[in-house]
């Protein structure tokens, strides 16, 4: 059994809680969008009774590319974020890429989530903690699930116990991404509520040259899998037209999609929680 992580003030994610899907627009676009895309999601997941956690980032980072698209900026970001959990009472969630980001951040974002590639950062992981919100840190593409262990010793070290454990595949020679499914059990055992990154675990870094390119055509198989292994949540990045995404529109699932594949996982998820 894993522990239960209380995200704002509706959200609880562990073992025997309602799956959860954390899910939005890979980068924010503008408040439109992101209105739109939350907007239709919380919807969606209240019919179904499926929590929900709106994520967009404010900045990515680590784009393949200088000349391609980082987002709105911090502040602009989380004016953003405050109207969509304001307005639709949902609770939300974005990157962070340095250690001075977490207590600016807070006083709007629900959840903090560290990025695969600096998954191991101790000044991040430190200053995430002591922002005092859960903290989700996604599994590095170079890293084994026993590994990240040691990334929440590090996270509970620095008083965070409320930790969430994603899964985003693993890198499997040149510009290809792997999901070995032994890693969710494995994960799991840490004793933390474990999520599967349905998007990022088919996309293919570098795949388009200046930027990543993506099969979401195995979005849904890959997702089917990890709930029928038993994960506590599900993350997804969604857009209303990929193809004209600003950031990773390859590995995005189609707005109009969604409800389909949430019926199908909710299904799987309730078959998985009987057995």
């Amino acid at each position: 059994m894993s522990k239960t992580v209380k995200i704002g003030n509706k959200v609880e994610i562990g073992s025997g809680k309602p799956l959860t899907l954390i899910a939005g627009p890979c980068v924010i676009e503008s408040y439109d969008l992101c209105y739109e895309v939350a907007h239709k999601i919380s919807n969606i997941c209240a019919n179904l009774g499926i929590q929900y956690i709106f994520k967009s980032s404010f900045d990515k980072a680590n784009r393949t590319s200088l000349g391609t698209f980082r987002g709105f900026g911090l502040d602009n970001g989380l004016s953003v974020l405050e109207k969509i959990k304001q307005e639709l009472n949902i609770p939300v969630t974005t990157d962070i890429h340095e250690s001075w980001q977490p207590k600016e951040i807070s006083s709007v974002v629900d959840l903090m989530q560290i990025p695969a590639f600096l998954c191991r950062q101790t000044d991040l992981l430190q200053a995430a903690a002591e922002s005092g919100k859960p903290v989700n840190v996604k599994k590095g593409q170079f890293l084994a699930p026993w590994d990240m262990e040691n990334v929440v010793k590090k996270l509970i070290s620095f008083g965070c116990e409320d930790i969430l454990l994603t899964e985003r595949g693993v890198s499997f020679g040149y510009n290809a991404l792997v999901v070995d499914f032994r890693s969710l059990p494995i994960l799991k055992k840490i004793g933390y509520p474990v999520i599967f990154d349905a998007t990022h675990s088919v996309q293919i870094p570098g795949g388009l040259g200046n930027k990543s390119s993506g099969q979401r055509e195995f979005v849904l198989p890959l997702a089917k899998a990890a709930v029928a292994v038993g994960v506590d949540a599900l993350f997804m990045e969604v857009h209303p037209n990929p193809d004209e995404a600003l950031s990773d529109g390859p590995n995005m699932v189609k707005l109009d999609d969604i409800e389909a594949y949430l019926k199908t996982l909710l299904a799987i998820h309730n078959l998985q929680q009987e057995g």
